[in-house]
C-alpha cells in the first residue's frame, strides 16, 4: 500500500523538508510537504527526481575494482576494504601519514556523518592532508571573517530587513546564499512585495536582479572597486553608524583613506556602471536601517575574492548591521550546543600562515582550509611528503577542480585512488576502488549540516531554530552491496587497528566543537542513529525530541535575547587589515586591457536543474539539454555569425574547449557564461562530448598562475578568453 512519508531532500545544501510516496518498499513519487513549518510545501525539480535517482540504471549497486587493464569489475565491499586497508597501511609505513590525503566534497556535506567520520579517521592516522571545496568555491568568506573578526551575536537577518545587497549570487537558482534556504525565490519575492529595497551587483540580469531596486550590471571582476566606491560614498556623506564603529571597530580612518581613490566616476569607468546608480545603491544600503550585504561564488572565484568579502564585512560594520543587546536571537541553535550571544566583537585572527605548510608555492593552512587547487601538484611533485593516496568522498575532482589537465595527471599518478560514488563519474573511472554508497532514502538524515553553515559564513544557514530528523525509508535493492559513506572510514579503522574519536566537526570548523570527542567502541559497528546521538550530544534540543516531529519543527518556544557586551571585552572588528588594504591600493592603481586575443570574459553561473556535477545522468533533469550551454548576448553571437545551438571554440591562454552557443539577452556584452563541473574524461569526439556531457571549464584555468597567494584559488571567473565560430555544427 502506498504511503506518503516525510523526509529531507539531500540533493543540495537547502535540505528541503519534503514528502515521498513509498509503495512496496519503493519510492514512486516526491512532493512538497505542506506540513513542514519552514518549507511549507516547496520542492524544486531536483527533489522531484528522487524516485529516478533510486532506480537509475547507472547507479552502482556493488563496489568496483579497477583491473590491470584499466577496466572495472564488481567487488564485495568487505574485500575492497580489506585490500584498501592493506595498501594504506603499507603507504603509512613506507612514506608516513602525509602520503595519504582526503577530499571531502560537496556531497559529503549532505550526510551529517560523512565528513566527521572522515576527519576522525584522518586524525587517527595523523595526516594533515585534508581538503574541502571551500578553497575552490568561496574561500574569501572564511579568510575575510578571520581578518575582520566576527560579531558574537550575528548579523541582522533577511526577515524584517529594509534593504539587502547581493553580490554575485542568485538564490532562486543556487538556493544557498543571498536569501534563506527555504524557498529563496519565494522569500525574495515576498520581501520585495513588503517593501524590501534590493541591491544586486551582477554582470547578468539574473532572477534576483529582476527584482532589484538597483541592479549594478558591472564588468566581472570589479567587485572590490564597486564595494570600495560604496564605502567611500557612505563615509564621505557621513551616512555611517559612527557610534557603533567607534565602540566596536578600529581602523576607520585608514579605511577611509584606502577607499578615497574610488570616486563614483572612477568606479563607473572601471566597472561600466552609471556613477549615479552607484551612489544611489550606497545611499539605499546605508539608510537601512536593517539589512545585510552578502556575496556568492562569482566574486570569490574572480580575482581578489577575499578582498571583496572583506570589504563587504567593512560595509556591514560601518552601517552597524549586527544584532544589538536586547534583540531576539533568530536561531540560538537546535542540534548544536546552546550559546549565550553577546553584542560584542570576537577578535580577528590569522587568515593564513598556520598549520600544515604545503610543498607547493609556500601555501599554508587557511581559515578556509588547505588550498585544494594545490593538491594535484602535491601528488605530482616527487620527494619526501608526496601524496600517494587519495580518498575522495562526496566529490568529483576531475569535473569540479580547476585545471583538468593537471587534475587528470595527478589522479593517474596516485598509487591508490578511492572514491565513494553512486555512479561511474569522471573521477571514479580512474579510481582503483569505487565504493558504492546507500542513497539518501536508504539511510537516516538530519538538518545538522545546514545548521552549522552560520559558522562558515554570514547569510547561510537557517534564520530560525528549525530542525528535522528523517529516518531510513526504504532498503537498498535486495541484490545490492552498498554501505553508508561513514562505514568506509569505520571499516578501514577496524582493519588497521585504529581508534576513532568522533567530534561534530565540519570542514570549516577545523577545531571541531566545544564538546570533547567521544572515542568509539571499535569492537562492534555502531548504528547510524547511535553515531548521530554522539554527533549531537550537548545540543540545545535533544535529538530524541527532534525525532518526535516527523515534519520538522521550529523550536522557538523560549525566546533567547542578545546579552549586553561584557565590560571586560576589549576586542574590536578590524576595518584596516594591512594585507587587505595593500590589495585595495593595488586595485586602485591597476588596469586590465581587453585585447583582441582575449576579447571576452568567461564567468560562471548555475543551472536550476543540476547541482555541480550531480543530475546530469537523470533524463528528467536534462530534458532541455545534457550540456552546459555557452551563454552569450545575442548581439555578440550575431557579430560572430553564430546561431544558438552551434558550436563555438572558447580559448584561454592555457586551453581550448568547445561550447554550444545559447543566447541570453540579460547578459552583458563581451561575456561568456557557463556552468562549472560539466564534461567527462577528455578524448574522442570533442564535439559529440560537448553535446552529450558538456564542456569542462577547468581546462581553461591553470592553477599555477593568476592565483590567490593564500587560498590558492586560481582565477575561475572573469577569465580572459577568445571566442570563435567552430566549423562543425550540432545536429538539431
Amino acid at each position: 500500500m502506498a504511503e506518503m512519508r516525510p523526509t529531507i531532500c539531500r540533493v543540495c545544501a537547502a535540505h528541503c523538508g519534503i514528502l515521498v510516496e513509498v509503495s512496496d518498499g519503493q519510492v514512486v513519487a516526491a512532493a512538497g510537504d505542506r506540513d513542514n513549518p519552514l518549507y511549507g510545501g516547496y520542492i524544486c525539480p531536483k527533489g522531484r527526481t528522487l524516485p529516478e535517482q533510486h532506480r537509475h540504471a547507472g547507479r552502482l549497486l556493488h563496489s568496483m575494482k579497477r583491473g590491470a587493464d584499466g577496466t572495472h569489475a564488481p567487488v564485495a565491499h568487505e574485500q575492497a576494504l580489506d585490500e584498501i586497508a592493506t595498501t594504506l597501511a603499507g603507504l603509512l609505513e613506507r612514506h608516513g601519514p602525509r602520503s595519504i590525503a582526503l577530499y571531502a566534497g560537496t556531497y559529503a556535506f549532505m550526510y551529517p556523518l560523512a565528513t566527521p567520520m572522515a576527519m576522525a579517521w584522518m586524525n587517527a592516522i595523523d595526516s594533515p592532508m585534508r581538503f574541502v571545496p571551500a578553497t575552490i568555491d568561496k574561500p574569501g568568506k572564511g579568510i575575510a571573517m578571520a581578518l575582520h573578526g566576527r560579531w558574537a551575536a550575528g548579523p541582522q537577518t533577511f526577515a524584517g530587513a529594509d534593504t539587502w545587497m547581493i553580490v554575485g549570487a542568485n538564490p532562486p537558482v543556487s538556493r544557498s546564499i543571498g536569501a534563506p534556504p527555504n524557498n529563496g525565490a519565494g522569500q525574495l519575492h515576498a520581501a520585495v512585495r513588503r517593501g524590501l529595497q534590493l541591491i544586486v551587483v551582477d554582470p547578468r540580469r539574473t532572477e534576483s536582479a529582476r527584482l532589484a531596486t538597483v541592479h549594478l550590471q558591472c564588468r566581472p571582476g570589479e567587485d572590490p572597486a564597486i564595494i570600495a566606491g560604496m564605502l567611500r560614498v557612505i563615509l564621505q556623506e557621513e551616512r555611517l553608524d559612527r557610534r557603533f564603529a567607534a565602540e566596536n571597530a578600529q581602523g576607520l580612518e585608514e579605511l577611509a583613506r584606502a577607499v578615497d581613490p574610488f570616486t563614483p566616476e572612477l568606479v563607473a569607468q572601471r566597472a561600466d556602471v552609471p556613477a549615479d546608480l552607484l551612489v544611489r545603491a550606497a545611499r539605499i544600503f546605508a539608510a537601512g536601517p536593517r539589512g545585510f550585504a552578502v556575496a556568492g561564488t562569482g566574486p570569490n572565484m574572480a580575482p581578489r575574492g577575499t578582498l571583496s568579502e572583506y570589504l563587504l564585512l567593512c560595509l556591514n560594520t560601518i552601517c552597524g548591521r549586527w544584532l544589538r543587546a536586547g534583540e531576539r536571537v533568530p536561531n540560538p541553535g537546535v542540534l548544536t550546543p546552546a550559546f549565550l550571544p553577546r553584542a560584542q566583537p570576537v577578535a580577528p585572527g590569522p587568515g593564513w600562515g598556520f598549520g600544515e605548510r604545503l610543498r607547493v608555492r609556500g601555501f599554508t593552512n587557511t581559515a578556509a582550509g588547505l588550498p585544494t587547487a594545490a593538491l594535484p601538484e602535491e601528488i605530482l611533485l616527487e620527494g619526501a611528503g608526496q601524496v600517494r593516496a587519495l580518498i575522495c568522498v562526496g566529490g568529483n575532482p576531475v569535473a569540479a577542480w580547476p585545471d583538468q589537465q593537471k587534475t587528470l595527471a595527478a589522479m593517474q599518478r596516485l598509487e591508490l585512488l578511492v572514491t565513494v560514488d553512486p555512479e561511474m563519474s569522471a573521477t571514479s573511472k580512474l579510481a582503483h576502488y569505487v565504493i558504492a554508497p546507500r542513497l539518501s532514502l536508504e539511510q537516516p538524515g538530519l538538518t545538522l549540516p545546514i545548521e552549522t553553515l552560520s559558522t562558515y559564513a554570514y547569510g547561510m544557514g537557517y534564520e530560525s531554530p528549525y530542525a528535522q530528523y528523517a529516518p531510513q525509508l526504504i532498503d537498498p535493492p535486495a541484490s545490492a552491496d552498498v554501505i553508508e559513506d561513514w562505514e568506509l572510514f569505520h571499516g578501514l579503522a577496524r582493519r588497521m587497528g585504529l581508534a576513532l574519536s568522533l567530534a561534530p566537526a565540519y570542514p570549516w570548523i577545523s577545531s571541531g566543537s566545544a564538546a570533547e570527542p567521544v572515542q568509539l567502541d571499535m569492537q562492534r559497528q555502531p548504528t547510524t542513529d547511535e553515531l548521530l546521538e554522539v554527533l549531537t550530544r550537548g545540543s540545545r534540543v535533544p535529538l530524541a525530541q527532534v525525532k518526535t516531529h516527523a515534519h520538522g519543527h521550529v523550536f522557538g518556544e523560549e525566546a533567547v535575547t542578545v546579552q549586553p557586551k561584557d565590560p571586560a571585552c576589549g576586542a574590536r572588528l578590524d576595518l584596516a587589515n594591512a594585507a587587505m588594504l595593500t590589495e585595495l591600493r593595488e586595485v586602485a592603481s591597476e588596469t586590465e586591457a581587453i585585447t583582441a586575443d582575449h576579447a571576452y570574459r568567461l564567468v560562471p553561473r548555475r543551472l536550476p536543474d543540476v547541482y555541480n556535477s550531480f543530475g546530469r545522468s537523470f533524463p528528467l533533469l536534462v530534458r532541455k539539454s545534457r550540456h552546459n550551454p555557452a551563454f552569450m548576448h545575442p548581439d555578440d553571437l550575431a557579430a560572430l555569425t553564430v546561431a544558438p545551438g552551434e558550436l563555438i571554440e572558447i580559448r584561454s591562454d592555457y586551453g581550448t574547449i568547445l561550447g554550444i552557443a545559447e543566447a541570453d539577452p540579460g547578459l552583458r556584452r563581451g561575456l561568456v557564461s557557463m556552468t562549472h563541473a560539466f564534461g567527462d574524461l577528455p578524448g574522442g569526439d570533442e564535439a559529440a562530448l560537448a553535446r552529450t556531457a558538456g564542456s569542462n571549464i577547468g581546462r581553461l584555468i591553470p592553477v599555477d598562475r593568476d592565483f590567490d597567494p593564500h587560498s590558492g584559488i586560481p582565477r575561475m571567473s572573469a577569465v580572459p578568453v577568445s571566442v570563435h565560430r567552430h566549423a562543425a555544427r550540432l545536429d538539431s
